[in-house]
């Protein structure tokens, strides 16, 4: 299995970008899909899930009701559409997959396969 973020950028603040993450390699609907992100000098972090059937996304306190999370299941791609844009969300975004509990699904170390990540810089 392979995933291929791609979509980051500069971006001024109040902005809007959308990242995908391309799957290949195996059975895309059998995995729920995350994206984590990273900024310099702190760790990585939970962003938001979307499950096998694209139910119920969840999303971190801190994107909730500017991010969103879909996936196209006949692409094999899940996107994240990261809206209002401010200056803390500047981080490197990573895609990832598992097939784990939905209780344990805030945990990286659940994720069985990781994107090589993009880069999202927010500033003006």
């Amino acid at each position: 299995v392979q995933l291929q973020a791609s979509g980051g950028g500069l971006v001024q603040p109040g902005g809007s970008v959308r990242l995908s993450c391309a799957y290949s390699g195996g059975t895309f609907r059998n995995y729920h899909m995350s994206w984590f992100r990273q900024a310099p000098g702190k760790e990585r972090e939970f962003v938001g899930i979307i499950g096998r059937t694209s139910s119920n996304p969840l999303y971190a306190d801190s994107v909730k009701g500017r991010f969103t999370i879909s996936r196209d299941n006949a692409k094999k791609t899940v996107y994240l559409q990261m809206d209002n844009l401010k200056a803390e969300d500047t981080a490197k975004y990573y895609c990832a997959a598992t097939n784990s509990a939905w209780s344990t699904i805030r945990d990286s170390r659940v994720y069985d396969y990781w994107g090589q990540g993009t880069l999202v810089t927010v500033s003006s």
